[in-house]
């Protein structure tokens, strides 16, 4: 009798400017794995099904413990992380391809830098940088820590960002990801320095006023963070330190 095997098609492109192409693999079967030991056995045989030799396939991964974000693909419509995907949980002939709203760099592999570009807009750090002791910083309460700890498990997989229906071109929308980043430093004594700064980059084009509240973020998030109350919460900020910025000019 036959060994069990996973049927795969990959929709692949070998540069930015090249068209895509989709190939079929056949991978044989072990039990418990995911997507991204899949594409490490069609690594060790990169063969389509009709017996063409062709190349490993190109991927982002790091963690494989849903940690680092790196491995967000779509895989069979739907942005999931590689690494927590498990192959006997998929329909197949499984689907994988690349998130639909970035750039592709090569195969399943994108370029995610715009989220690292919001971050910078939103000055989401906390400012204790200096060439002497700054001293002890302000008393952070343990109450305020829980509330806060879920926020701060974001793994930048920009899973959020791409089920958004407003993260587009047209809309420059930062994203719920950059929102929620907003409010945790906001709320962070140290942080909370740079709120009013952070506040207002958010007024602005393809800031928090894109958002339509499609929720769909928060049902993907693989962390299952708070996106839409940081998104409720924040969003009010925005609106009284515009009321703010009016009376002061």
């Amino acid at each position: 009798m036959a060994s069990r095997t996973i049927q795969v098609e990959i929709k692949r492109q070998s540069t930015p400017d090249h068209s895509s192409v989709t190939e079929k693999f056949e991978v044989p079967y072990r039990p418990n794995m995911n997507i991204t030991s899949l594409l490490g056995e069609i690594a060790l045989n990169p063969t389509t099904v009709d017996g063409k030799a062709t190349t490993p396939i190109t991927y982002d991964s790091n963690c494989l413990e849903e940690i680092c974000g790196s491995c967000a693909m779509l895989i069979n419509g739907k942005a999931r992380m590689a690494c927590s995907a498990l192959v006997d949980k998929l329909e197949q002939p499984i689907k994988l391809a690349p998130l639909s709203k970035f750039p592709v760099v090569r195969d399943l592999a994108v370029d995610r830098s715009v989220l690292f570009e919001n971050l910078k807009k939103v000055k989401a750090w906390v400012p204790i940088d200096g060439t002497y002791d700054l001293g002890s910083g302000p008393r952070q309460f343990p109450q305020l820590q829980e509330e806060l700890y879920p926020l701060s498990n974001c793994i930048s997989c920009t899973i959020c960002m791409e089920v958004c229906p407003q993260f587009n071109d047209a809309t420059g929308f930062v994203g719920a990801a950059t929102i929620a980043q907003v409010k945790l430093f906001n709320d962070n004594p140290t942080g909370r320095v740079l709120k009013e700064e952070r506040l207002r980059a958010l007024a602005g084009d393809g800031g928090i006023q894109e958002c339509g509240y499609a929720q769909n973020c928060v049902a993907a998030c693989p962390k299952q963070l708070p996106l839409t109350e940081a998104i409720s919460d924040v969003g009010r900020d925005v609106v009284i330190q515009q009321v703010k910025d009016f009376f002061v000019r």
